[in-house]
């Protein structure tokens, strides 16, 4: 099978396996996001074991990915052009952060809990793409 057709399934795969990672754990659920966050009160950590879950998976995957001349599903690996931490990274990381901890949703559980016809939800992940059409209008595109 070519890269052209393996890569849609592959990206299909991993989608669904995220999005039932996040069903699974929990992490699709803004009050144990909140939970993990509130640490001076009930605090939750199973974000952690989530997290410290995935990121070894990643790791491993990342090691063999860059031992390869051409990855599995594409024609060329698509390596990030920005690698330095200016103003635009820490602002942007900033308002991400700030969002994630009053909502408790990130992109991707926002978009598992779509399914869920939440009207909260909806609004959310309505005002994340207004919210990115500002920025990429205010700001332009990353170069």
């Amino acid at each position: 099978m070519n890269a052209r057709l393996l890569g849609p399934l592959v990206a299909l795969s991993s989608g669904l396996i995220f999005g039932l990672g996040l069903l699974i754990s929990g992490m699709n659920n803004p009050a144990k996001v909140r939970a993990f966050l509130d640490v001076f009160a009930a605090w939750d950590p199973s974000l952690i074991a989530v997290m410290g879950s995935a990121i070894p998976v990643f790791a491993l995957f990342f090691y063999f990915s860059k031992r390869r001349k051409t990855p599995f599903c594409a024609t060329a690996f698509h390596e990030p052009k920005l690698t330095r931490i200016d103003l635009r990274l820490l602002a942007g990381a900033l308002l991400f952060g700030i969002g994630w901890g009053l909502v408790g949703l990130c992109p991707g559980p926002a978009l598992v809990n779509l399914l869920a016809f939440e009207p909260g939800v909806l609004i959310f992940v309505l005002a994340l793409l207004a919210g990115n059409r500002i920025a990429h209008w205010l700001v332009g595109p990353v170069r």
